[in-house]
């Protein structure tokens, strides 16, 4: 129970946090919506760990609930690592495509 606590007062700092930064307009109205989601999704997993106990053993699962959650947790980590990486790639791209462009510009001259 008190570990339970302990991660909604953290997940409430976060969320605190997020607040924030949405009054001083640093992200997004979409990102906003994503990690307000994300939030209220790990608070109520929190919340209901013992139901989700339930859960896994009822699919099998030999694990935890809160097992269960950390590697959902890692599959997130790894999507959202791969979405980076290709936005990365495209923005290289894209830099690639200015400088190119801005270098012939230069030698026509």
């Amino acid at each position: 129970m008190l570990q339970q606590i302990i991660a909604l007062i953290v997940i409430l700092y976060f969320v605190i946090k997020l607040l924030m930064q949405k009054r001083k307009q640093q992200i997004s109205n979409n990102e906003f919506i994503f990690w307000s989601i994300f939030w209220i999704l790990s608070a109520l997993a929190i919340a209901f760990i013992k139901e989700l106990d339930k859960l896994a053993i009822n699919l099998g699962f030999s694990s935890s609930g809160i097992d269960i959650l950390l590697y959902i947790g890692v599959i997130i980590l790894f999507y959202l690592i791969f979405r980076i990486r290709l936005k990365l790639e495209k923005i290289e791209k894209n830099i690639t495509k200015i400088i190119r462009k801005d270098a012939l510009e230069k030698y026509d001259k």
